[in-house]
């Protein structure tokens, strides 16, 4: 089995790949002065730019987890998710309240995707 670590780094690999599935590490928001809604959307922008450099899209999503700091951004998260999921291509995705590492994050997303 051929295990690819793109961006590896100390602790964690950016992404991981085997088998045709590129594995995302979560991704966090680097503004983070933005509301839950402008974090999301320069979390999936993230997204977006890793999976091009793997050679695939979120239309190749699988399946994504939302961690959120507080549920009671669900709708504002759900906002920005909805405006950059493809039509008709909405991976499985679970959301979840979580401590999340650092205090100003209120969100962070990792993604499964084919190849």
């Amino acid at each position: 089995m051929n295990i690819q670590r793109h961006k590896p780094a100390a602790r964690y690999s950016e992404a991981v790949i085997v088998n045709g599935l590129a594995f995302l590490s979560g991704q966090v928001p680097e503004n983070t002065a933005a509301d839950a809604q402008g974090q999301t959307a320069d979390v999936l922008a993230q997204i977006d730019a890793v999976l091009t450099e793997l050679g695939t899209d979120k239309r190749r999503l699988v399946d994504a987890t939302v961690y959120l700091k507080d549920m009671a951004d669900y709708a504002a998260m759900n906002a920005a998710w909805d405006a950059w999921v493809a039509p008709g291509c909405a991976p499985a995705r679970a959301t979840v309240q979580a401590l999340l590492a650092k205090p100003e994050w209120k969100v962070e997303i990792k993604v499964v995707a084919a190849l």
